[in-house]
């Protein structure tokens, strides 16, 4: 009995050890695939073109090379202005973008990236992964054929590049201005004339007086596309960008044919991507605008009449889509309440926080 009852259990153990020894063999049977990625941005631009590389490198090193990812620059596969419509009918598997440049299909679109006065990059980050953010894009983008990912957060903007100074609310009256996405409705209500002009197209119309200023996003950037050789003054801050995330778009039915490992494995290299974009910006931009400075151009704060104007009719245009659009309605609910919470949080800590150790010789 005692023999039966060893050869029993030593079978059940060989049995287990059968099943562990050959877990290896079946992650080794994982299936390989191919993707394309387009991206929303020019490769001179590395660090908000570079989030789509490393979001593919991670996903590669995850895989041990088994899911391989090409990411392709705006214009190489499909124009910029194509790249929802290429991840909708799987011309691509996935596009990496700033949502708001989408806003022409539907409002909504920008509450996934940035409206003027809203959520900061952190509270952005809160508001998708804690709050009901990514639920509530990812129902309304599944109208559109595919999920979506955070990937990506340049922080707070700068107010952009301009021929002339700025010193009242008065003198956005006839401007040329280029400005992204969602933010051209709202300097509309203030007199300027918004151009939507893709990133590596700026520079020319700057120089060739089309435009009379131009924004893109921080010192680093804008330091390698030369705005400053043609435009002296540069203000700040970009009231329309507080925390303007960037999005990893992927067609539905290629995520949904993946096994499940391999969807975590996207979801958690978006994720890293996600963090590493925001740090580079963070890292590299008070450098830039050192050099900046140093080479002759002029640093301003918006006036405040400007501010109170923009912000006043932020909320207006606000209110006004809300009263139209049930899809913005019931995203921008949710979005405005979050923000009201974090903002009543933040006053108290990080502003504070901020505020004495800015104003410190360090």
């Amino acid at each position: 009995m005692q023999r039966r009852n060893f050869l029993a259990k030593s079978a059940a153990g060989a049995a287990a050890g059968g099943a562990i020894l050959g877990a290896p063999a079946v992650i080794g049977q994982s299936p390989n695939v191919r993707w394309r990625l387009t991206s929303g941005f020019p490769k001179s631009l590395d660090t908000i073109y570079g989030a789509a590389e490393v979001f593919a490198q991670q996903v590669s090193k995850m895989t041990g090379g088994k899911f391989q990812i090409s990411v392709h620059a705006a214009g190489e596969l499909v124009p910029m202005p194509g790249l929802v419509d290429a991840v909708q009918n799987g011309t691509v598997e996935a596009g990496h973008t700033a949502p708001y440049y989408y806003f022409g299909k539907n409002d909504a679109f920008a509450l996934g990236c940035a409206i003027p006065f809203g959520l900061n990059s952190r509270q952005m980050t809160a508001w998708m992964y804690e709050g009901n953010g990514l639920k509530l894009m990812r129902e309304f983008y599944s109208g559109y054929g595919f999920t979506s990912f955070p990937m990506g957060n340049t922080g707070a903007q700068m107010g952009g590049w301009y021929r002339k100074e700025i010193k009242s609310a008065a003198d956005f009256n006839g401007l040329k201005f280029r400005v992204g996405g969602f933010a051209g409705r709202v300097c509309q209500r203030l007199g300027a004339v918004p151009q939507n002009i893709a990133g590596g197209e700026i520079y020319q119309a700057l120089e060739k007086g089309t435009i009379d200023a131009c924004e893109w996003v921080g010192p680093y950037d804008d330091q390698k596309l030369g705005f400053n050789k043609v435009a002296p003054h540069y203000y700040y801050p970009g009231w329309w960008e507080g925390g303007p995330q960037l999005d990893l778009y992927v067609n539905q039915k290629a995520f949904d044919a993946l096994t499940p490992e391999y969807k975590a494995i996207v979801e958690n290299a978006a994720a890293f991507a996600h963090t590493e974009m925001q740090a580079r910006y963070d890292a590299r931009n008070p450098a830039a605008l050192k050099q900046l400075v140093a080479g002759g151009t002029k640093l301003h704060r918006f006036p405040k009449d400007l501010m109170d104007k923009a912000f006043k009719e932020s909320m207006d245009l606000y209110a006004d889509i809300s009263s139209k659009n049930a899809t913005w309605k019931k995203i921008y609910d949710d979005y405005s309440a979050f923000r009201r919470e974090a903002n009543q949080w933040f006053r108290f800590t990080e502003a504070g926080f901020d505020d004495f150790m800015q104003a410190q010789r360090l």
